[in-house]
């Protein structure tokens, strides 16, 4: 009887135990929530929260806990002393409005057309007076970007403006429906596709805003383009891609090609319009003039220009005659990456910049560089090892340098011109992250596909890892070209909910795969015109090497995510590897980038061209678009595909994924779909709901157990 009765007992508690695998606790949710940015990120000690030059004077805010102190240092004395922050000057002006350099004037666009407002005054002069709807002065309303903030640049006397009348007339537009009870509201609007006829043209033009004369660029329509974005404007509305020179009477600027193949430097004659040739570029795939900012100038005084170029496989910059355009001599040389250039000093005839890969260790990694004009004299100015963040005073005599790794916290220190360190201004404490279970990512390098390039890349290990238990793998991506899945590598207690994940039981693995820019452009062209790539035989051979270094990586059971780009990139995973990858969440992704922007998508895949070899914007038969949509390969899935969109996504709209819901459907295959109501690209307040029903996915297909039912997380 006794035999029977633990029988019974025995086989009880193997049920028991087994419910209690096969079901995740509400708690591993709740310590998750706890490893999110914005939790941890609070328990930083004497962080720097803003920080500004006023005269010869540094001003800065710290925040420990609840308690924040504001700071000066004087660069004469060198003391560090609390006083008030100074407070903002400024004007009350609308976001839509655009200040003139002496702060008097602001220029706004009405009904399509310009006016310039007298900020002391409050009147008002209209400066245009023929613009209508789809052809209007200084907008940017085109593709994913959508306000009315105008886009031109000052002369410096505040007296002239540069922008230019947008052409859209005959570009085709994109839909989107509100969810809501009664009718939808129908959203339209201007959105250019590759292979369209026609897309958004420019008219450029000069408006005198005192006398109201407008001068038309004596040239024909430009394509909306710069040498560094999608468009063409700054974050702040300035129009990139031109310079005036100081006496007001010319104006340098780059035409771009439509399919970015070519950059023209140009010269115009702010009186007549007249335009002069200067230089010209081209390239096989893509020109830039940097990595986040132009790097060119133009030196009228001295007839010269900087030029920047990656023709020897490196961006460098280079010193040009501005009348013959013939090289004068190379200011930089050797294999690693000029930045951005910061500033140039015109009379001491030196530039400061920002470089990576010049220094042993991680070329992304960020410095600040000095040199002449001749290429000599070349120094760093700030050889502390890390990621450097540059914050001059407004004659560059001394600049505060922030610099951090991913696994060492910031420290902010005052230097002068020459690199030489004045005074260690702070450093954040990360004491408090240590006694509340913060995980030090783990920054590593591998091979490439080619097992001759290295790699760099950033892994997260669970805080109870144990070399003996196995974990499922997953893969953040985000495949770019224009940026890559850790875009830098400063100090971050985490990124986005890479240790949260972690701490359910993952090892969470992210890497810049080829592709990607911030190295050699072959780096960044390796798979220029085959988008569909995505790095994707970089990240696998990633995993598979990081395997054999840590045995707790379970190669059997990968996972992979990402967003808008990373959407297109995780749902190609699954699909062209779908006996590696098991599980895939893809978000807002761009499944086909024949339905997404002309501007991105003709920089990176070229131009759309049919089978017969001729530009169309046919999409049915072969192109050249192919290898990259991934409808056409959605039968292949074999794992668990979970697929989310906002269905008003302005940026990527929501048939992209509905291309390949269509085709799975017709493969008879079995997936996931979330779409959130009212919600753009980045999901908006229904973007928690989603990393929780994420979480679930993978908990649930990658660990096989339940997690725990309607988690609500909040923070």
């Amino acid at each position: 009887m006794k035999k029977y009765i633990y029988l019974i007992f025995s086989i009880f508690l193997l049920i028991a135990c087994k419910k209690l695998e096969s079901n995740l606790d509400v708690s591993a949710y709740q310590n998750a929530v706890k490893h999110l940015p914005q939790n941890l990120d609070k328990f930083l000690g004497k962080k720097i929260i803003s920080q500004k030059w006023n005269d010869k004077s540094f001003f800065f805010k710290t925040k420990s806990d609840t308690i924040f102190k504001s700071f000066k240092i004087d660069v004469n004395d060198l003391k560090v002393v609390e006083e008030k922050y100074p407070k903002k000057n400024n004007l009350k002006t609308s976001f839509l409005e655009f200040i003139s350099p002496d702060k008097k004037k602001s220029v706004y666009i009405k009904s399509y057309n310009l006016w310039v407002k007298d900020l002391k005054t409050n009147k008002s002069k209209q400066l245009t007076f023929d613009g209508y709807k789809d052809y209007g002065y200084a907008t940017n309303n085109a593709g994913w970007i959508k306000n009315d903030r105008p886009v031109l640049k000052w002369s410096p006397n505040s007296e002239v403006i540069v922008t230019f009348r947008q052409d859209a007339r005959e570009v085709g537009e994109m839909y989107l429906t509100t969810t809501n009870v009664g009718h939808p509201k129908l959203e339209n609007w201007k959105y250019s596709l590759p292979g369209d006829d026609k897309i958004f043209e420019i008219e450029r033009i000069f408006i005198n805003v005192n006398s109201g004369k407008i001068t038309p660029f004596k040239m024909g329509k430009d394509f909306q383009r710069s040498t560094t974005t999608d468009h063409i404007a700054d974050s702040d509305g300035t129009l990139l891609d031109t310079r005036f020179s100081s006496d007001n009477k010319k104006l340098a600027f780059i035409s771009s090609s439509r399919d970015h193949k070519e950059a023209h430097l140009k010269l115009a004659d702010i009186k007549t319009g007249n335009i002069t040739s200067i230089y010209k570029e081209k390239t096989e795939t893509y020109y830039e003039s940097g990595l986040s900012g132009e790097n060119w100038r133009v030196f009228f005084d001295t007839n010269e220009f900087l030029w920047y170029s990656e023709k020897d496989n490196w961006g460098h910059l280079y010193l040009h005659e501005l009348k013959s355009g013939k090289l004068k001599n190379r200011i930089t040389v050797g294999n690693w990456l000029v930045r951005d250039v910061l500033h140039v000093d015109e009379l001491s005839r030196e530039i400061f910049f920002t470089a990576g890969g010049k220094e042993e260790g991680n070329p992304y990694h960020v410095y600040l560089y000095k040199v002449n004009f001749d290429g000599t004299g070349l120094i760093c100015l700030t050889p502390e090892k890390g990621t450097h963040n540059i914050n001059p005073s407004e004659d560059w005599e001394f600049f505060i340098t922030t610099y951090s790794s991913t696994e060492n916290p910031p420290i902010t220190l005052l230097k002068n011109r020459n690199g030489k360190t004045l005074k260690e201004i702070n450093r954040v404490d990360i004491s408090g992250l240590i006694v509340n279970n913060w995980q030090k990512p783990i920054e590593f390098s591998v091979k490439a596909r080619d097992n001759k390039t290295d790699l760099y890349g950033i892994m997260h290990l669970p805080s109870h890892y144990n070399e003996n238990k196995k974990y499922p793998v997953l893969n953040y991506i985000y495949p770019g070209p224009q940026a890559g899945s850790i875009r830098n590598y400063s100090f971050q207690t985490t990124r986005r909910d890479f240790q949260s994940l972690a701490e359910l039981g993952f090892v969470v693995i992210a890497v810049d795969a080829m592709g990607t820019p911030g190295r050699s452009k072959s780096f960044h062209d390796a798979y220029y015109g085959n988008m569909g790539d995505n790095g994707l035989p970089d990240n696998i051979k990633t995993i598979k090497e990081l395997s054999k270094l840590y045995k707790g990586i379970d190669i059997k059971k990968v996972g992979i995510w990402g967003h808008s780009g990373g959407g297109l990139a995780s749902t190609r995973a699954i699909f062209e590897y779908p006996d590696f990858y098991d599980v895939a969440v893809s978000s807002a992704g761009n499944h086909d980038n024949r339905n997404y922007e002309a501007d991105w998508g003709e920089k990176w895949q070229g131009l759309l061209i049919n089978s017969d070899n001729t530009s169309s914007k046919n999409t049915l038969g072969k192109t050249n678009y192919d290898n990259q949509a991934n409808q056409l390969i959605a039968k292949n899935l074999k794992g668990k595909l979970l697929l989310a969109h906002g269905n008003i996504d302005n940026n990527v709209p929501p048939y992209n994924t509905y291309l390949v819901v269509d085709e799975l459907i017709k493969a008879n295959k079995d997936f996931d779909l979330i779409i959130l109501p009212n919600q753009r690209h980045g999901f908006g307040e229904q973007s928690n709901y989603f990393m929780r029903r994420k979480w679930d996915y993978f908990v649930k297909y990658l660990k096989e157990i339940e997690p725990p039912k309607n988690f609500s997380l909040t923070f």
